[in-house]
């Protein structure tokens, strides 16, 4: 015959799956931990980004401010720049206006005189006396 393992006792079964489930759990909690790890590092790379992004989005908001007041500034001085322009271009207007009444004021007054000269000339070779109409008049 031969020689034979021993058989398992109660004793040692229980020992051995004691010691399987304590290395299965060490196993397990080793894995999550190096999970959990994995993770964390990862999300506090990204809360140290959104950190030093907030600095930054935070400065360039202040310049932000800074350059709308500033161009709501120059903005104004525009539109009052623009208005003055209006004025005068009102004014340009408002003065071709009356230089064209003096205009058309001055060639009734042209055509008058041009008038009056046809009529004193043509009275002057009918053979009136008395002078001209023109002269009497100023």
């Amino acid at each position: 015959m031969s020689a034979s393992a021993p058989a398992p006792t109660a004793s040692s079964t229980a020992s051995n799956h004691t010691q399987e489930t304590t290395e299965a759990r060490a196993a397990f909690t080793a894995s999550l931990t190096s999970v959990g790890t994995n993770l964390d590092a990862d999300m506090r790379l990204r809360a140290q980004a959104l950190h030093d992004n907030s600095a930054a989005i935070n400065k360039q908001e202040e310049k932000l401010k800074k350059t709308t007041n500033e161009l709501a500034k120059q903005s104004k001085e525009l539109e009052k720049l623009a208005d003055q322009g209006r004025e005068g271009l009102k004014e340009v207007g408002d003065l071709q206006n009356w230089a064209e009444l003096i205009e058309r004021d001055l060639l009734v007054v042209e055509e008058s005189l041009r008038l009056a000269e046809e009529e004193d000339e043509r009275c002057g070779r009918v053979g009136r006396k008395g002078g001209s109409k023109l002269r009497r008049w100023f």
